[in-house]
């Protein structure tokens, strides 16, 4: 019994790898569907995993690292693979130049500066209550929320039709992700309203968004919550 106690986190982590490679190949296959559903659920297990740890009381080093791990997949290869899939289709060309290389692997910095950003959390001690920069999780949200609309309804076309919005998508992303800038966590260092604030203000902006855009509101709820915690910079601590 202590053997699966001990280790029932770190099978739901693993659980969440799993899903994160087959949202990656299927990704590669072109079955952008197949992907969404693996995201849904990698967040869920990513969730859940943290959980069940403290629940249990079975927090360990091996598990922080392997949450690290499988997030890296989940979180970092995905959607540095959607920023490839989107930038594919434009092939050498950038702003009607011809570069001597495919635009589409420069889609992949998004997965470069996710593994800095999952690596500088784990040695960060201050991000307990908030985040600082934007957590992988949402990152790819936003990411593969805009690529889905956009295959789905159209959707965000003047972004993903357009080389250059795409690669400053990219950059701007990539910063994001090590960027000093606090964001939001759903952690509560009091139960007091006035120190809560901002999450009210995120989970009601947030839950008004899905209900008039529906499934074109989700990368728009992510661009909500950057802003929303640029607000509320100086309540995050």
């Amino acid at each position: 019994m202590n053997f699966i106690k001990n280790n029932l986190a770190n099978a739901i982590t693993l659980g969440n790898l799993f899903s994160g490679c087959i949202g990656a190949i299927h990704l590669i296959l072109g079955d952008y569907q197949t992907t969404a559903i693996c995201i849904i659920l990698s967040l869920i297990l990513d969730f859940f995993d943290g959980f069940v740890a403290r629940a249990l009381k079975a927090n360990s080093n091996l598990g922080v690292q392997l949450d690290s791990l499988a997030d890296m997949v989940s979180f970092g290869l995905v959607p540095g693979l959607t920023m490839y899939a989107a930038l594919e289709p434009f092939g050498k060309i950038f702003s009607g130049t011809e570069l001597p290389f495919e635009i589409k692997y420069l889609g992949l910095f998004v997965t470069l500066f996710s593994c800095l950003r999952l690596a500088i959390f784990n040695l960060d001690e201050d991000q307990k209550y908030y985040f600082k920069g934007l957590n992988t999780p949402s990152n790819t949200i936003l990411i593969f929320g805009l690529y889905y609309a956009f295959k789905e309804s159209q959707s965000f076309e003047f972004l993903l039709n357009n080389e250059v919005l795409l690669i400053i998508l990219t950059l701007l992303s990539s910063w994001l992700l090590i960027s000093p800038i606090k964001m939001i966590a759903m952690k509560f260092k009091s139960m007091k309203l006035q120190d809560n604030y901002p999450k009210l203000a995120l989970l009601i902006g947030s839950i008004i968004i899905l209900i008039i855009f529906k499934t074109v509101g989700i990368p728009m709820v992510i661009i909500y919550y950057i802003l929303i915690s640029i607000l509320f910079q100086k309540q995050l601590n």
